[in-house]
């Protein structure tokens, strides 16, 4: 069997131990993915699906983009690694100034991992290497979100919020983090955009410092719409009153970016487009197109100073890193990136198409199977009613809109919608008409 046909329908499923996944559901009847173009996936069917969802938010350009690839294969042609330490190449650093001229406030400085699970690891580890450059190392709790979704390392696994994650770890995660309140309310019902009321949720972080010491507390972190876990929009002056906090006890405020970032909010980051500026942010995904992997952590130039200042010349600053880290073949595809943003206008593409995308699929609440539908910029989260057991409903509606062709990312009861950056109004319109569909179909199947 030649190599093509081998990776595109392999001989054996068996020995692969997939992530995220009900393995005995798919092997019993597999979806594997074949090509993808565009804004088009093609399964080993022979079927064509559109993307609904932009692989997992990290393909908003489109896919097989040509620029990309091109660039990649110069990089690899020419310097396939280089060691991130102690040493380096030109690349990293051009890049590091080109995200630069996008992040809000001064956060200039820019560390490269991964992955978005890893830039949150590195976040927290920033995090405590600035309090102690400031000798104020007595800062070792975090606060993290319910229902929030940070990455599947220890730290990031520690500070998100979602349940079975938690349930599963529990016994090796970090001590000392405490969460406050997700900010989903039950009035917050078919409602695009940020909900009028909420904000005063964000007093959960007054009440932890308040029990805990404000003073015991080295950063706080959240997603500004969080997105694995279903679209969760902040409350109107929500975010704004955790700025507020924070800045009262002296303590970081971290943005995790890795979905709303690069312009998924309708602005470049989500911190722009609602007004807000972090000590820091996590990036990932669209960084790369999703090509190839890479996180990257944007720090305010203070916090910098801060570590740089309390090392002698000579010394290692931050005792961390990646193999990985900034790697040649990562900034490659995350320079063609940047050359696509300007070249094509993608953020002002973006905040033209989110009224008609919001509209479009706000269609869908018609329909009797559907709970809620909530969103902001090019993202929305459609919630199916319980079907006797949590995920149930979504999961079974997923696979219904899977035949139906459109593929999407499906979270417990909740359908993540997420376009591509480059789809036009035909193709949200064919987005919408298969959901619509696969729901339709997912109702009469419960019905037979």
């Amino acid at each position: 069997m030649s190599s093509e046909k081998r990776t595109s329908v392999p001989n054996s499923l068996n020995e692969h131990w997939m992530p995220f996944t009900s393995n005995k559901d798919f092997k019993a009847n597999p979806r594997l993915i074949t090509e993808a173009k565009g804004v088009y996936l093609k399964n080993h069917h022979g079927k064509t699906q559109i993307d609904g969802s932009s692989g997992l938010f990290c393909n908003p350009l489109g896919h097989g983009r040509r620029e990309i690839t091109e660039a990649v294969t110069k990089q690899l042609e020419t310097l396939d690694y280089a060691q991130p330490f102690q040493q380096g190449f030109g690349g990293s650093f051009e890049l590091a100034t080109r995200i630069s001229k996008h992040t809000p406030g001064d956060l200039n400085k820019i560390f490269y991992t991964i992955c978005g699970s890893t830039a949150v690891e590195t976040a927290i580890k920033i995090a405590i290497a600035y309090h102690r450059a400031k000798g104020d190392s007595k800062r070792f709790r975090f606060v993290g979100r319910e229902r929030a979704y940070h990455g599947m390392n220890i730290g990031a696994t520690s500070v998100g919020g979602m349940i079975n994650n938690v349930k599963t770890f529990a016994s090796v995660l970090m001590p000392g983090v405490l969460h406050m309140r997700h900010t989903h309310l039950p009035e917050h019902k078919f409602v695009s955009g940020q909900p009028e009321t909420g904000a005063e949720i964000a007093n959960d972080l007054e009440r932890i410092c308040e029990n805990f010491g404000g003073e015991n507390i080295a950063a706080c972190i959240v997603e500004p719409v969080a997105g694995s876990t279903g679209c969760l929009v902040p409350p109107k002056g929500y975010l704004e009153k955790l700025r507020e906090i924070c800045d009262k006890h002296g303590i970081l405020l971290i943005f995790d970016e890795v979905i709303c970032g690069w312009g998924r909010m309708g602005s470049v980051f989500a911190s722009q487009e609602f007004g807000v500026v972090p000590d820091m942010m996590t990036m990932a995904k669209a960084t790369t197109n999703g090509v190839v992997p890479m996180g990257v952590v944007a720090c305010k130039d203070e916090m910098y100073d801060a570590v740089m200042d309390a090392s002698p010349m000579g010394a290692v600053e931050l005792f961390h890193g990646y193999t990985y880290s900034g790697i040649p073949v990562s900034v490659a595809a995350a320079l063609a990136v940047q050359d696509i943003f300007e070249k094509e206008d993608i953020f002002n593409r973006v905040k033209e198409l989110v009224p008609y995308f919001q509209k479009s699929i706000f269609s869908l609440k018609d329909l009797e199977p559907v709970a809620n539908i909530r969103g902001q910029g090019l993202m929305a989260g459609i919630d199916m009613k319980l079907n006797t057991k949590p995920g149930k409903a979504g999961f079974e509606t997923f696979k219904s809109c899977y035949e139906a062709g459109v593929n999407f990312k499906a979270t417990g009861d909740c359908l993540i919608i997420a376009p591509q950056f480059i789809c036009e109004k035909k193709h949200i319109d064919e987005i919408v008409d298969k959901v619509r569909t696969g729901i339709q179909n997912y109702q009469k199947n419960q019905k037979n």
